[in-house]
């Protein structure tokens, strides 16, 4: 098995008018421009909580919050191999990982959607498990953190490791009531 990372994508941009506030009468709203992946990922890495979203067996959606971390143009999170959202990943990889905040006027939503891999290579494991570590710190590092102990879980096999790389991604910005909506197509 290879450890070699893959190459980081560079997507498409594009605003969707449709949904964002180029025809909004609001100040400032004609002046909207689509959000440059450079922010998004910024934003992505800095998001500590995300929502992913798994199909159930029925075709209906399972989401749970989780902690994750972007490590070379992929999103990486973990759960148990047990768990809900393992089984549904073991059967059907489609998923988004989802971002942001809870402001109507103000704020930057994001969406990424893909395809989530189970991580084997040790050597990808080691390099995700230390961006957790940079990302979380004492959250995983000190004893009393919530989450210590994820690298030996994941190490050991009791906790599963997915690389989700995109291959959609959303940004819903809101800026004192002007909206923009910007697609990421990788």
């Amino acid at each position: 098995m290879s450890t070699e990372q893959p190459a980081v994508r560079q997507p498409t941009t594009e605003l969707d008018a449709r949904y964002s506030s180029a025809l909004n009468p609001r100040p400032g709203a004609a002046d909207v421009t689509a959000t440059e992946w450079a922010e998004a990922r910024r934003r992505v890495a800095a998001a500590e909580i995300f929502w992913v979203v798994t199909v159930r067996p029925g075709g209906g959606p399972h989401v749970t919050p989780v902690i994750a971390a972007w490590h070379d143009g992929v999103l990486y999170f973990s759960t148990g191999p047990g768990e809900q959202k393992a089984r549904n990943l073991a059967r059907d990889a489609r998923c988004a990982l989802l971002t942001g905040t809870n402001s109507l006027t103000d704020g930057f939503d994001l969406v990424v959607e893909g395809e989530a891999a189970p991580v084997g290579d040790p050597a990808v494991l080691e390099k995700v498990i230390a961006a957790y570590e940079a990302k979380y710190r004492e959250h995983i590092t000190s004893a009393e953190g919530t989450f210590h102990g994820i690298g030996d879980a994941l190490r050991s096999g009791d906790a599963v490791l997915f690389a989700v790389a995109p291959v959609t991604a959303y940004g819903f910005g809101r800026d004192e009531g002007v909206y923009s909506h910007t697609r990421w197509s990788f």
